[in-house]
């Protein structure tokens, strides 16, 4: 029997762990090969043993995703090699400072949006053209309900997710007359590391798993997805459009 996601082309950022980690086992069941990148090889390799265990296949891409020459080399050697993308997961963050605004120093906020926002802007930038050339380019990007509520001692983070989603969502009004369909994913509370760093006094157990969660995103990453400019709320189990503040 073909799987859904046969003969496609996976790129998941942040992949080592996590909700990255989830999704780029849940596409590699689906059928996708998987490029995943993160910053820790052990992780990566832990990865490919389990993707290896459905039967499927990945390219591990150790990557700094603030090295912006490394994401232009990866699109470049995804071009060489396959010569599309079909699936881009941006996945990829970090939480940065919990602490009052005036508190942050310049160069941890700095840092926070050159993960968060700058390396997806570049992201977007080398591989647009690729998933211009699939026959159903998806992209789905990982935000936060910290972006909408603007969540006090959080601040850097919260306005890179915010940043983040505009980005995406003009990417999406760019792209509606493509076959390239755009949009976010906000998981909210999930068993990860980050939120343990957040909420060390949570129970873990009373949080939906990464891999709960991403059984979610792979229909986002469907050839038969058809919307764009979309936010999905795992939460509430939602697609939603953006308004205007009233």
């Amino acid at each position: 029997m073909t799987k859904p996601l046969a003969d496609r082309i996976a790129l998941v950022t942040g992949a080592s762990r996590g909700i990255g980690y989830a999704t780029a086992l849940a596409l590699a069941k689906a059928g996708a090969h998987i490029v995943a990148t993160a910053r820790t090889q052990g992780g990566l390799e832990e990865l490919d043993d389990e993707i290896r265990k459905l039967g499927g296949s990945a390219t591990l891409v150790p990557l700094n995703f603030t090295d912006f020459d490394g994401i232009a080399r990866l699109g470049a050697g995804l071009h060489e090699r396959y010569g599309k993308l079909d699936i881009l997961v941006g996945n990829a963050g970090v939480l940065g400072p919990s602490s009052p605004i005036g508190h942050i120093e310049l160069k941890s906020f700095t840092d926070v949006m050159a993960v968060n926002v700058s390396a997806n802007f570049q992201l977007i930038r080398c591989m647009e053209p690729l998933l211009r050339q699939s026959d159903a380019g998806r992209a789905v990007f990982i935000t936060s309900g910290a972006a909408n509520k603007a969540t006090a001692y959080v601040s850097p983070y919260a306005a890179s997710k915010a940043a983040l989603e505009t980005l995406a969502r003009a990417w999406a009004q760019e792209t509606a007359n493509t076959k390239l369909r755009v949009n976010l994913f906000n998981p909210g509370p999930v068993r990860t590391r980050m939120r343990a760093t957040l909420m060390p006094g949570e129970d873990p157990a009373t949080l939906d798993t990464p891999e709960q969660v991403a059984e979610f995103i792979v229909p986002m990453c469907a050839p038969d997805w058809t919307e764009t400019g979309k936010f999905y709320d795992y939460k509430t189990r939602t697609l939603m459009s953006f308004r205007a503040p009233a």
